[in-house]
């Protein structure tokens, strides 16, 4: 269990000197959001201004991807709905009855394949835990509906619950973890009426890991993103998490990238400071050196910031 926050820095990066530090000089326009003008805001919601290799560690972790699945074998593909994107990766483990974390992906809420972040698996996988990560549709597929694509979050969750077993898995150890526009979709599955809208357990979730994530999404709607996503007054209000920490009682691990764009940042900071206060189990952690691309990574070591924080939830921490 984790009771207090804390923060904790890992230190190895690539080429700190060669990154975007963010949007050009230019002369201040009226601020939209805090000290933000429009140009600043939009660049604080948009990865590649703050670095620039989003496409190498893509390319990285796929064929990371490509090299676990040919150590440890392919996964189980699952429909966990009607749709034809409504799929998921099973990466099984070799004990029965194991744990389950359940991975969500990022991608902007746009992109993102579960086959290319296959190489998360493994620590889990050689701890003696299953892994899902499941596909579900980009936001412009879906008429710019977060509520759509949140709806195919929870019910892929809901499907590990009640399929679990069939893959040797307990129903009774589900955990999560999410990054980016992930972080978003996996905090607001936390807030979830599982058995009313799913028949599942309200603790369906045991733990999670939220890394930069998005927790309020009002300043979202602001930026650049408008002009994909619908941020319509119930989106605005069901799906964003700071508004509904009351309803948050398992621990939680929220993380951010010290390279991370200072909103992600901030909405990591202002979320662990908001379920610290009222009283809530939570660790605040920072990758320092990591940018957004490159923090996820650590996920994939048993002994990195992440891969740590994970494990250790489901204990099954590396000593």
């Amino acid at each position: 269990m984790l009771e207090a926050a804390s923060v904790i820095g890992s230190c190895s990066f690539l080429g700190a000197q060669e990154r975007s530090p963010g949007p050009p000089p230019q002369e201040h326009g009226p601020e939209v959001f805090l000290h933000y003008d429009q140009v600043e805001l939009d660049a604080a919601y948009d990865q590649p201004t703050y670095a620039f290799n989003g496409r190498q560690v893509g390319q990285r972790e796929a064929a990371n991807s490509a090299q676990m699945r040919r150590r440890l074998g392919e996964p189980s593909r699952f429909s966990y709905g009607s749709a034809d994107v409504e799929k998921m990766d099973v990466y099984r483990t070799q004990a029965t009855n194991a744990p389950i974390h359940i991975f969500i992906h990022g991608g902007a809420w746009r992109t993102g394949d579960a086959k290319n972040l296959g190489y998360l698996a493994e620590p889990f996988l050689r701890a003696g835990a299953h892994v899902a990560i499941p596909d579900f549709a980009g936001v412009d597929k879906l008429g710019g509906s977060l509520v759509e694509m949140e709806a195919q979050v929870r019910r892929a969750i809901a499907w590990v619950y009640k399929n679990a077993k069939s893959f040797g898995g307990d129903p009774a150890r589900i955990y999560l973890s999410g990054h980016s526009s992930g972080g978003h979709l996996a905090a607001s599955a936390l807030l979830a009426n599982w058995q009313q809208d799913y028949g599942v357990p309200d603790d369906v979730i045991k733990s999670a890991v939220i890394v930069s994530g998005i927790f309020e999404l009002y300043p979202v709607s602001l930026s650049a993103r408008r002009n994909y996503v619908k941020f319509d007054p119930a989106t605005l209000e069901g799906l964003s998490a700071m508004r509904h920490v009351d309803k948050l009682n398992m621990p939680l691990v929220v993380a951010h990238a010290s390279l991370d764009t200072p909103e992600f940042q901030r909405q990591s900071r202002e979320f662990a400071a908001a379920l610290k206060a009222a009283g809530k189990r939570v660790e605040f952690l920072i990758g320092e050196g990591y940018n957004h691309f490159e923090f996820i990574e650590t996920m994939a070591n048993p002994y990195g910031i992440l891969g740590a924080a994970a494990l250790a939830q489901m204990g099954l921490a590396k000593s």
